[in-house]
């Protein structure tokens, strides 16, 4: 049974590069078979090895990717949020999940089951040529957060992503920080004591931090700073799920039993 969508879902959806500028009638094709998902956190998504037999687009909420190591570490390979979308990789390759996903905080989700989709993309060749116009700018725009992560200091990183949070229009905000902050620093590409040393240093720019709340008096230096003259987008601790090989600096923390 095709369940409706609500339009604001299809504006989230519309969001994700992998629809980007889709048509209301292709959307509605690609969509057709999709449901929502509410899950509480550390709800376990997928596990290593599973069949890769869905994919999924965040409505609301954080959920992470990560690999168990022998030590019973978890190794965080990428975080999403809001209007990003996840495993599509490992959709397309049909060698199953490679890493493990799980909520890191209560998060609304939209499921994706791969074989209605895939029957989509068979039935309509053009919906095919149009999505690998979009993977590719994914693809883009993953070397541009790579060049981002490499050339971008710590305290850089850490403000574009807090620009990210706020409202374009606003002069100062508060916001609040989405979820934990050693999953934030891993998304960022650093250490947890690196993103503890980048919050100090943006306090001479008006920017302060009591728990998961942020205060930032002078939003136009932090833009600044960021060098986001359009807004630059929070960035994964790795591009997507694509089995790629992780950066040195990303953090591993007990697994939670």
């Amino acid at each position: 049974m095709t369940v409706r969508l609500s339009r604001e879902t299809l504006r989230t959806v519309r969001q994700v590069p992998l629809f980007a500028g889709l048509g209301d009638d292709t959307l509605a094709l690609l969509t057709g078979g999709a449901h929502e998902r509410r899950c509480p956190r550390g709800t376990r998504l997928f596990s290593e090895g599973e069949p890769a037999d869905r994919f999924y687009v965040v409505l609301d909420g954080w959920v992470k990717l990560y690999r168990d190591n022998p030590q019973g570490s978890e190794c965080l390979v990428g975080l999403f949020t809001r209007g990003e979308s996840f495993a599509e990789a490992a959709m397309f390759d049909r060698l199953g999940f490679p890493v493990n996903a799980a909520t890191a905080e209560e998060a609304r989700l939209l499921v994706f089951p791969a074989e209605h989709f895939l029957e989509t993309l068979r039935q309509h060749h053009g919906l095919t040529l149009n999505l690998l116009a979009n993977l590719t700018a994914m693809l883009r725009g993953m070397v541009r957060q790579l060049d981002q992560l490499t050339n971008q200091s710590t305290h850089q990183r850490l403000a574009a992503f807090l620009v990210s949070l706020c409202p374009d229009d606003a002069a100062r905000a508060k916001v609040c920080l989405p979820c934990d902050k050693m999953l934030i620093a891993g998304r960022l590409g650093m250490k947890p004591e690196s993103f503890s040393r980048a919050m100090a240093r943006l306090k001479g720019l008006g920017v302060s931090c009591e728990r998961n709340a942020v205060c930032i008096d002078d939003l136009a230096a932090l833009r600044r700073l960021s060098g986001a003259g359009d807004p630059m987008q929070p960035m994964p601790a790795c591009p997507r799920l694509n089995g790629s090989d992780l950066p040195a600096d990303l953090p591993s923390r007990p697994m939670a039993r």
